[in-house]
């Protein structure tokens, strides 16, 4: 029988669980990552994502978390124990080996989802290789041709841009972000949607151009993932993979390795 195993990416904006059945990636389900939820209600809605997906969750025989949002780590690992009868596995912890060097002065300072992102980029298209994530942050993760977590780059991500600008200037109402049909805008809506997105575009592209250019990158394939790649991807041509469940895949990876030694 093919192992079952749990993941979970746990981000500033959204908790995203993937359910795998040996290597195939069988159901997955996203959740808002509110700080102040409880065991009991984190407990509920696990227990809900199991049951419409008509996945048993005593089956599950491994539990594996990313998570860069503390204040949901001991919640969390309380409902899995509760739902799935397993304590997980923290990256980040200790208690997982990634198998990555890390080149950061101080390695514990890189989120776990970004050394997870490095892992199954790595795997997937060897070294170097260039990670991009688009999320609540932009970040870029970089696997040097020795395979070592090499650093990145962080900004911010497209819709935090945009609701700064709305909250600073009090006159611009709150837009929603969209690819604008004209560059220049003819009022203020639009004006504020092509800015937020061109200036989005154009920074992830220029930081691939200098990327290449000076720090020698120019055959690395460069691998986007997050939830809003997909609103700029089309704009996008220096991006040679998208893989939308690319953490997912990180963990599972690293689930796999991990509790096979268990």
């Amino acid at each position: 029988m093919n192992q079952k195993l749990l993941v979970a990416d746990i981000g500033n904006t959204q908790m995203v669980f993937g359910l795998f059945e040996g290597e195939q990636l069988i159901t997955h389900w996203r959740l808002s990552s509110e700080r102040q939820l409880t065991p009991d209600e984190l407990a509920w809605q696990l227990h809900g994502m199991f049951e419409q997906s008509g996945q048993p969750a005593d089956q599950v025989q491994g539990i594996m978390v990313a998570s860069v949002v503390p204040h949901l780590d001991a919640p969390l690992a309380d409902a899995c124990r509760r739902i799935c009868g397993q304590q997980p596995a923290m990256i980040g912890s200790g208690e997982v080996k990634t198998g990555l060097a890390v080149d950061y002065k101080n390695p514990r300072e890189v989120g776990a989802d970004r050394i997870v992102n490095a892992v199954a980029a790595r795997e997937q298209f060897g070294a170097p290789a260039i990670v991009l994530d688009c999320g609540t942050a932009t970040t870029f993760d970089i696997v040097s041709p020795q395979g070592h977590y090499a650093g990145g780059l962080i900004l911010p991500g497209i819709e935090m841009a945009l609701s700064a600008l709305c909250q600073r200037a009090a006159k611009l109402p709150e837009v929603s972000i969209k690819r604008p049909d004209e560059l220049i805008g003819r009022d203020t809506i639009s004006s504020i949607q092509s800015g937020s997105y061109w200036a989005a575009v154009d920074a992830i592209a220029g930081l691939i151009k200098r990327l290449r250019q000076q720090c020698g990158y120019q055959q690395a394939p460069v691998i986007a993932t997050g939830g809003l790649i997909p609103l700029l991807i089309d704009d996008l041509p220096e991006i040679n993979h998208h893989l939308p469940h690319l953490t997912l895949t990180g963990l599972h990876l690293l689930a796999k390795r991990h509790f096979s030694q268990s």
